[in-house]
């Protein structure tokens, strides 16, 4: 199982003050050589954590897999046109929103999912869509040519009963295993945390956990290292 840190609330954080510190590229290499697998990063249309410097300056540092989450719009298709990341996510995005809130309605937007995806994949982008664990947005994310997929774990995280989050824990185990029948690579995220991650880390066909907010919320308070080591240890 390999661990992608994302580093988008360490510019949240830079943000809620408009100040120059803290810089996501520092913590981004804390992670990497902490043991992360990959960098994330999310750019949305309103700047409001990561913009385009930060996006620069993290490809050039790392020396692990980039991944940069977007919307599919004409202005994100040129921005990573010009980043170069390894793989693309493509998310749904309201500016309305405090975070990402499901995974991507790949088969309503499929006609303007495709001409992005093309157009990234003529660039050697691998790409991969953000979805919920429904057979059906699966299966379209197969058939516009996407070599990955990321499972929406938000229902199971925020489950208060038990039932409803074995419930949603078994979605997620059906949703890998018919991704992985379909010759995707199934990675997941959204929510997890140093409390709920052992079960998503336990499912075979899941390559890659995306993380965000709860290892930064932990490196306020042990660092970023110590918080990055206390997840992959959850992670075996």
């Amino acid at each position: 199982m390999r661990l992608s840190v994302n580093v988008d609330h360490f510019a949240s954080l830079r943000q809620a003050r408009r100040a120059s510190d803290p810089e996501p590229v520092l913590a981004a290499l804390l992670a990497e050589q902490a043991g992360a697998a990959g960098i994330t990063a999310h750019i949305r249309g309103d700047r409001r954590h990561i913009n385009e410097r930060d996006l620069r300056l993290i490809r050039e540092s790392i020396k692990t897999k980039l991944t940069l989450e977007m919307a599919a719009t004409e202005e994100m298709k040129k921005i990573a046109q010009k980043i170069k990341p390894d793989v693309v996510c493509l998310v749904p995005e309201r500016p309305e929103e405090l975070t990402t809130s499901g995974g991507l309605d790949v088969l309503t937007h499929r006609r303007l999912l495709l001409p992005v995806i093309k157009d990234l994949a003529k660039n050697g982008v691998r790409i991969c869509i953000f979805v919920d664990p429904a057979s059906n947005q699966i299966r379209a994310c197969g058939d516009l040519g996407a070599a990955q997929i990321e499972l929406h774990t938000g229902i199971y995280a925020k489950a208060k009963m038990s039932r409803d989050r074995d419930r949603a824990l078994a979605a997620i185990v059906r949703a890998a295993e018919f991704g992985r029948e379909l010759g995707l690579e199934v990675t997941a995220g959204h929510d997890l945390d140093y409390h709920n991650v052992r079960p998503i880390a336990a499912i075979p066909q899941i390559t890659e956990l995306s993380i965000g907010f709860s290892i930064v919320a932990r490196s306020a308070i042990f660092g970023v290292t110590q918080a990055v080591r206390d997840m992959l240890a959850l992670l075996g």
